[in-house]
Formats: structure tokens, sequence, C-alpha cells
């Protein structure tokens, strides 16, 4: 039986953060509309999923967008939150956890935080070779934080010495997020688990976390 909290954690954006975020979604918005126009809705879908892409990636992180205006944003909320706030507090509480996300560049900048502050962690994505090495390390050892990509994490893990999952950026479908989640909750599982979602507020993270919610009321 799962015995869990779950937390979620909306954030505002920083200043250079929100101002490019505002750029984008305008440039995107007058360009989905235009494709609309010209090739009706079924057409459009690329420019669609382009435009939540670029808008998903400034909320984890401007530089995970490679445009000129994007790399001058050096700074974002969410990561300062995640590494000001969020993990030192629950290092100190000695949690294990699994940290997800569904983009394996803002791992890989997490990934930086964490050898800068000297925090040994573990990572798996889909380039990973030895998935139960690493699965075997995090049970057995001392590792505080595991980064996982949602893709690599979504089947065929038990990493039950977890007591804390943190989902960086939301996913539309909430029950690949419950997944990847399950992870810390198979057979042996012992410790209630605390969960906590980050969102960035005002933002298309918002409206996924509102359409996540009615998923799980339908």
């Amino acid at each position: 039986r799962r015995s869990s909290d779950l937390l979620v954690h909306l954030i505002e954006l920083n200043t250079g953060q929100k101002d490019l975020y505002e750029t984008v979604r305008a440039t995107m918005n007058k360009r989905v509309r235009e494709a609309i126009a010209a090739r009706g809705i079924e057409q459009s879908q690329i420019v669609f999923l382009d435009a939540l892409l670029k808008l998903r990636q400034i909320c984890c992180h401007p530089q995970l967008l490679k445009s000129v205006a994007a790399q001058k944003v050096t700074e974002s909320a969410k990561l300062d939150y995640l590494t000001d706030e969020l993990l030192p507090a629950l290092i100190e509480e000695g949690r294990r956890i699994l940290l997800f996300s569904t983009f394996t560049s803002m791992l890989a900048l997490i990934e930086e935080h964490l050898e800068k502050e000297k925090i040994p962690y573990l990572k798996l994505t889909g380039q990973t070779k030895d998935r139960a090495t690493l699965v075997k390390q995090f049970q057995q050892g001392e590792t505080p934080v595991f980064l996982i990509s949602l893709k690599a994490g979504g089947t065929g893990l038990n990493l039950t010495a977890a007591d804390t999952v943190i989902h960086y950026d939301p996913w539309w479908n909430p029950a690949v997020q419950a997944q990847a989640t399950d992870r810390a909750y198979r057979i042996g599982q012992k410790k209630p688990v605390m969960s906590y979602h980050l969102f960035a507020a005002g933002s298309v993270e918002e409206r996924i976390l509102g359409l996540q919610r009615s998923k799980r009321h339908v």
C-alpha cells in the first residue's frame, strides 16, 4: 500500500526568465495562429508542439533553449529553488531522493550543481547502458540523489531505498509521472514517500497542472 504525501510547489519565474517566456509565447502564438490559418489545425500539430516545447524549456531553465536571447538568461527560478532550498533541506534530513526531469539537458545542469557542491549522485538516462548496477548502487549505498530522465525511469526499476521523489517538470500525462513515482513504491517499501512536484507559476506548466488534476477526476 502506498503511504505518501504529494506536495505541489508553484514557483514564480524571475524577471529575465519571465520576459523571455512572454516574448517567446507571443512569437509562438502568432506562428501557431498563422499555421492554423494557412494549413488548418490538423496540419499545424508540429508548430503547436514546438511552441509548447520551447515554453516548457524556458520554465525549466532558459539555457535549454538554443536561441541567442535565451542563452543570455543564465538563471532559473526553479533551479534556484531546487538547489538553494529544497535539496539542501532534504539532504540534511537524510532523505534518499529520486529526481525526475523530462529533459536530459536539465539533468545535466542539475548535475553541474551537485558536482560543485560535492553532493554524491547517480544518473540514469536513455543512454545508460548498465541500469542494474546503478539501481543496485542506489539501493545498497548512501548516495542521496538519483537523477533519472522520465523516459528511462518509466519501467522496470525498483528503488525502494528512496523516500522522496521530485518531479522537476510536469508531463501532460499524469499516468507517466505516477509510473515514475511508483519506482519508490515497489514491494518492500517500508517508509512513507514524499512526492514534490515543481511548477512555474503563471506558465504553461500551471496549465498542465490543471489538466493533470482534471484527468485524475475523470
